[in-house]
């Protein structure tokens, strides 16, 4: 005759009040477990916090990456391996071992549009996040935006703080867009400080010498650029866009193939 597994309303309160009211979640399953198996109360004890601590775990790593600006849809669970993409796999391989974030060196991911760049970087970020480094992401623009304003509030030597600090920073779309003399020292302000203390991830679809091209101060910009791929592991991705696999199922193609159309008959 199985003996029936209560949870009095003592033993709850008691959980919350220690904090471990998610413990709940679990303990009718452990302790028919517990039961089954004849566990000791040690063993038993044991099992229950590991739950405890693997959801911890869990929420804690969610957290921190939407404290980075991770997008949580793309982990590296996620890539689709069939896509008709190329890039060097060891080069993957050794960024995926975040080796380079314990040098201190930079990634660059370079292709065209479309090709996964971003995701690829995301991926990393979680990666690193998991592993409780501490990340930052987010696109180039949108961060020199940024750091404008915040020269208004008088919060910018702060925000700069923060970015020098960061284990992994992750610039996106770096240089899309031309940059004035104030984002060009911006950028100079970053990489260079950040040159063999930290490591970047930068992702763009420009070569280095259109990055250069991009920003205002020539001299600034060399000194800039050379720093940030002078350190630095580089992947290129070539191949279709990547982003036609990420549509919703059923979703009708952005530019289908016109139909013919009909002569009217007379």
């Amino acid at each position: 005759m199985s003996i029936p597994m209560t949870v009095t309303p003592e033993l709850k309160a008691l959980l919350r009040r220690v904090k471990l009211g998610r413990c709940l979640d679990t303990l009718t399953e452990r302790l028919t477990l517990a039961h089954q198996q004849q566990l000791t109360h040690h063993e038993f004890l044991e099992l229950l916090l590991a739950d405890e601590v693997t959801r911890r775990d869990i929420s804690s790593g969610e957290l921190r990456a939407r404290t980075a600006g991770l997008d949580p849809a793309m982990i590296l669970d996620r890539w689709d391996d069939t896509a008709n993409i190329t890039y060097d796999h060891r080069t993957w391989n050794e960024l995926c071992s975040l080796r380079f974030v314990d040098a201190a060196n930079n990634a660059v991911i370079i292709g065209p549009v479309g090709v996964g760049k971003t995701f690829l970087a995301t991926a990393l970020g979680h990666i690193a996040v998991r592993r409780r480094r501490s990340v930052h992401f987010e696109r180039a623009d949108t961060l020199l935006k940024r750091l404008k304003a915040s020269r208004l509030d008088n919060t910018h030597d702060h925000e700069v703080r923060k970015l020098l600090r960061v284990d992994l920073l992750i610039l996106d779309d770096f240089a899309l867009k031309a940059m004035d003399p104030i984002d060009t020292g911006e950028i100079y302000e970053i990489i260079v400080e950040r040159h063999r203390r930290a490591a970047t991830i930068v992702t763009s679809n420009r070569e280095p010498a259109e990055m250069l091209a991009q920003m205002a101060d020539p001299l600034l910009a060399q000194s800039a650029i050379d720093r940030l791929h002078s350190a630095a592991h580089e992947l290129v991705i070539e191949g279709e866009s990547y982003r036609k696999r990420e549509k919703p199922a059923g979703a009708l193609d952005d530019n289908p193939t016109p139909k013919p159309h009909s002569k009217r008959q007379r």
